[in-house]
């Protein structure tokens, strides 16, 4: 079920919004993947396991900057949606106000 916006303008702005969202979602990735990639190039063959608190530090990747950054952006996205949501609840209030108001006009004639 798609969803038709009150005014034809609305509909290419939520499409900008939506082009925009992908965008920055992408770029973001962008450095991510590249330290992924870096991160497996193969160094030098182990024979045997080695602990994690021996290694260099320059192989450690810091947990703590990446789950806040998930959750920020979480919470960015939640905070986005709701705004979208409250927007569109109040275009459809004042669309049954205006009805409301025809309807009512329309009895009385």
């Amino acid at each position: 079920m798609s969803m038709r916006c009150i005014s034809p303008w609305k509909a290419d702005v939520m499409k900008f919004v939506r082009r925009m969202i992908v965008l920055l979602v992408l770029a973001s990735a962008a450095p991510a993947v590249s330290v992924a990639v870096h991160a497996q190039e193969p160094t030098e063959q182990q024979g045997e396991f080695v602990p994690a608190e021996s290694l260099p530090q320059r192989e450690r990747v810091p947990a703590a900057p990446l789950l806040v950054g998930a959750y920020a952006f979480v919470l960015v996205a939640l905070f986005a949606y709701v705004l979208s949501l409250s927007r569109r609840i109040g275009a459809v209030n004042a669309d049954i106000g205006r009805l409301e108001g025809e309807i009512k006009r329309g009895s009385r004639a």
